[in-house]
Order: C-alpha cells, then sequence, then structure tokens
C-alpha cells in the first residue's frame, strides 16, 4: 500500500541543481523540505548497479540518520553510441571538482572516435529514478525518461549538468537553453518535461496531495 508524505522531508543530494528542482517540485504541496546538506549529513557510497538502487541507497541513509521520511533521485545521461555510458557514473565523469563542460567533452571526443558524427547516430536519454524511504524502511520507488539528440557545442547556460548539450525530442533548445519552468515545470504552468519532472508526476499520484 502507497504512503503519502506529510510534514517534513530530507532532500538527500548535495548537488545544488538537483535541490533546487526538488524544491521547485515540492514547493506546490506544501512540503517542508531541508537537504542533506544543510543536515551535515554525509554522502553514502553509491554501490548499486542501476539508477533505482542508487537513489534508494541514498534516501535510506538519510532517512535512517534523521528520523525523517527523505527523498533521493538518481539520475544521468546514457549515450546509445557508447553503450549507455556515462550512465549512472554520469556525475563521476564530472569528476571532484563536478567540471560538466570536461565530462561533455569527453562525451563528444568519444562520440567522434566512434563516428557518431550525425543526429541520428548521436541519441541519448535522461534518466530520473526517485526514492522516498521512512525510517522503518518503507520505500515508494518511480523513473522515468527523456529521449532525445546530443549536440554540439553545448548551447545554453541554464540547468546543471549535461543540459547544454541535450536536444530533447520534439524541441529546438536544449535543456541548457530552456528556463527552469520549461524544463520541468508542471502543467498548467510547464510540460512536466524533464526525466525528473517525468518521475516527479508519478511519484506525486501516490505519495503527496496538493494544498
Amino acid at each position: 500500500m502507497h504512503r503519502r508524505i506529510t510534514g517534513k522531508l530530507v532532500i538527500a543530494t548535495h548537488n545544488p541543481g538537483k535541490l533546487a528542482e526538488m524544491k521547485e517540485l515540492l514547493a506546490p504541496y506544501g512540503i517542508e523540505a531541508v537537504s542533506a546538506g544543510e543536515l551535515g549529513l554525509g554522502e553514502p557510497d553509491e554501490t548499486g548497479n542501476d539508477f533505482r538502487s542508487n537513489a534508494a541507497i541514498k534516501a535510506i541513509a538519510a532517512a535512517r540518520a534523521t528520523k525523517l521520511p527523505a527523498f533521493a533521485d538518481d539520475s544521468g545521461i546514457v549515450v546509445d553510441a557508447l553503450d549507455g555510458a556515462p550512465g549512472i557514473f554520469s556525475a563521476r565523469w564530472a569528476g571532484p571538482s563536478k567540471d560538466f563542460a570536461a565530462a561533455m567533452a569527453q562525451i563528444e571526443r568519444l562520440l567522434q572516435e566512434r563516428g557518431a558524427t550525425t543526429p541520428d547516430k548521436r541519441k541519448a536519454h535522461f534518466v530520473s529514478a526517485l526514492c522516498v524511504a521512512w525510517p522503518d524502511d518503507h520505500l515508494e520507488e518511480v523513473e522515468a525518461r527523456v529521449d532525445g539528440t546530443l549536440v554540439w557545442p553545448p548551447r545554453g547556460t541554464a540547468g546543471f549538468g549535461y543540459d547544454p548539450m541535450f536536444l530533447p525530442d520534439g524541441h529546438s533548445r536544449t535543456f541548457g537553453e530552456m528556463d527552469s519552468i520549461e524544463k520541468h515545470g508542471l502543467p498548467p504552468l510547464g510540460l512536466g518535461l524533464s526525466h525528473r519532472a517525468r518521475a516527479f508526476v508519478k511519484l506525486a499520484e501516490i505519495c503527496l496531495e496538493p494544498r
């Protein structure tokens, strides 16, 4: 049986971009959200072999440490021509300094080495797995994706991570060129376009009630 989120919620992330998106998505539901970083929590080792298990690792660790429900995302970009890389290692490709410009350049270099120079050979998708964990180990888990094509050079300075090189299907601007409402705003303001927004819609249906 699904469980509703009420009261205070820990957002189990130290990524400021993810934190901003999650807080915006939660705002209409009147949930008081505090981040793992604000609480001084450490980052657990992400030892899972897929997005869903890594999201669960982060949510469970935060819930047990705080005795509060905890909400975690694990997401990344999956590039067809790179056999699914970087996938769950998307953040790690940016290194300790979170240099996503270098990570995007690495993807482009590998695509060029494989002759992936035309749009049909540059398909990719973003995945977002969301997990809410309670201190008693109850879990609610959802997953969603958005498909697109990788462009070069990167375009736009909005968003974060690999957004500037990701052109979602059916659109003429990259995630890096879209404002937050356009990228992940939910109806009626936005289209719920991003992978995280699509996963959040699924989660809201089972765990959240609008104010």
